[in-house]
């Protein structure tokens, strides 16, 4: 008994946030709730990001849905994407169900269903409003690790989107892209960039438009275009709760580095545009980064320092940002060293790897004087976690094992006629259901094309003419060269008669003297 009440006196003193708070449950000690051991994530807290990780089935899902709907509470806006299509259900107040009731009054929070605002969206647009960026905002970097482009590859990207900004050239969908491309490696522009930005092989372009081609193919080069997402309707607000922004990818779940690279572009977007704040009470956004281990596999260095640099500095927007995965080892060091809170559910060690990544997993928690670490993560329930995060003063707290409270909005998804019902009622539907085609790079390109065709004939034109005048004074036709000779004799013939007529009169006059 003793060492329960040392138990709860510590995890008190560790988990007391004398501000707002995300409630996540209460501490787990030889195996039983003791509900005093309350565990408070600081709501002030939550722009210093963290991980949600474990095993499948563990319930990482639940736990995001229980942390986003208390950020709604609290009026910040969240931001998660959708992998399955079920977090829909946040809509709707979760039905009776005993087994909630029961757990909540286990922890002495009673489960009061409720229900959330929330925005539909959709990369392909087809299950939900589309949300589509530029070429050019979404960058060279980024693109080349969709398109699986080399070192090599993704630098020639990096002249190109650097040609366009030097010359006002707007890439907005991949027409502008494949239009510059050709316009640079084959065309008039081609002479142009070679002193500047150097020559583009033939192969390299080549390599780089089968990929745009095959992209497009795929039905997914759509998420390029206007107009595209402004990312001030991430930070909306109902009746004083934060709207949850989903991003539905269940219809393009085989695209997975395209939609990971997409949410981390969305992500640079709010880090270029949003004002520093500093800290402050509350954060204005938390960005759910679900399946996280599909940002970072078999990514190239300079995709992950842009990563690491996104992570290390948007706090200071006053955005959170939690990576969510099975394993802390899916996550680059560098990374893993910025997540200040940290939810750990189960994990498992059937094979040798896993037990690796369990032997290294444990090194990153604090000792604890409750718990030995590496028992107590192989042997965690459903919707049990092993949690530390930091306080208000950025201390990492008491690590502690801890029964989760449950989600007060529906656990899946909501009905068909309800889903469409909420994006056609959408106030984004009238704003981005219907792309924008404006003129950019494709056009000003095709007519720069067009000029320089009609300039290269008609120089053809005067060249030719120049030579043709030219033979007309060295070289003379048969004709012309009969009538000079012509009229060379008769000139000739013309000036000897002359001289005779006149020889003869002078004649005459003289012989009148005599």
């Amino acid at each position: 008994m003793g060492n329960q009440a040392e138990f709860i006196d510590k995890i008190t003193a560790s988990y007391n946030p004398k501000g707002a708070f995300i409630f996540l449950g209460a501490g787990l000690l030889d195996g039983e709730i003791v509900a005093q051991a309350k565990v408070k994530l600081p709501l002030k807290m939550m722009n210093r990001h963290g991980l949600i990780a474990g095993a499948t089935g563990t319930g990482k899902t639940r736990t995001l849905q229980l942390i986003a709907e208390q950020l709604s509470d609290a009026g910040v806006p969240v931001f998660l994407l959708d992998v399955k299509g079920d977090l829909s259900g946040l809509h709707q107040p979760g039905g009776p169900n005993p087994a909630l009731v029961k757990r909540g009054d286990a922890l002495e929070w009673p489960f009061v269903p409720s229900g959330f605002p929330v925005e539909l969206f959709s990369l392909s647009g087809n299950v939900g409003n589309p949300m589509r960026l530029t070429v050019e905002d979404f960058g060279p970097v980024m693109l080349g690790r969709i398109l699986e482009l080399n070192d090599t590859q993704t630098g020639v990207l990096a002249a190109l989107f650097k040609y366009a900004e030097d010359t006002q050239l707007p890439l907005v969908d991949f027409a502008d892209l494949k239009k510059l491309l050709n316009y640079l490696t084959g065309g008039p522009g081609a002479e142009e960039i070679k002193d500047s930005y150097g020559r583009i092989s033939g192969s390299t372009a080549g390599t780089i438009l089968r990929k745009l081609v095959a992209l497009e193919q795929q039905d997914v080069s759509g998420i390029f275009g206007e107009k595209e997402f402004d990312i001030n309707d991430l930070f909306e607000r109902v009746d004083g709760k934060g709207v949850i922004s989903l991003l539905n990818i269940s219809d393009i779940q085989q695209q997975p580095v395209l939609f990971s690279t997409f949410l981390l572009s969305l992500l640079a977007q709010l880090f270029k545009k949003l004002p520093e704040v500093g800290d402050l009470d509350k954060p204005k956004l938390v960005f759910f980064f679900d399946e996280a281990h599909l940002l970072f596999k078999d990514a190239p260095k300079a995709f992950l320092a842009q990563v690491e640099q996104i992570v290390r500095l948007i706090r200071s927007k006053g955005v959170g940002v939690f990576f969510c995965t099975q394993s802390p080892m899916d996550v680059p060091e560098s990374v893993l060293g910025q997540l200040g809170n940290r939810v750990q559910h189960a994990l498992r060690a059937f094979t040798p790897n896993d037990a690796e990544a369990l032997r290294k997993t444990v090194k990153t928690y604090p000792k604890s004087d409750f718990y030995e670490i590496d028992r107590v993560l192989t042997s965690l329930g459903t919707g049990q976690a092993l949690i530390t995060v930091l306080n208000e003063k950025g201390i990492p707290t008491e690590v502690v094992a801890t029964h989760l409270i449950p989600p007060r909005a529906t656990m899946g998804p909501i009905d068909a006629h309800t889903y469409a019902k909420l994006v056609d009622t959408s106030p984004f539907y009238a704003k981005y259901h219907q792309p924008v085609d404006r003129r950019s790079a494709a056009e000003i390109l095709e007519d720069k094309m067009r000029a320089h065709t009609i300039q290269t004939a008609k120089d053809g034109t005067n060249r030719e003419t120049a030579k043709r005048g030219g033979r007309t004074r060295s070289r003379q036709t048969p004709l012309e060269a009969a009538q000079k000779a012509a009229t060379t004799t008769l000139a000739r013939e013309g000036a000897k008669l002359l001289g005779k007529i006149a020889n003869g009169i002078l004649a005459a006059m003289l012989r009148r003297k005599r």
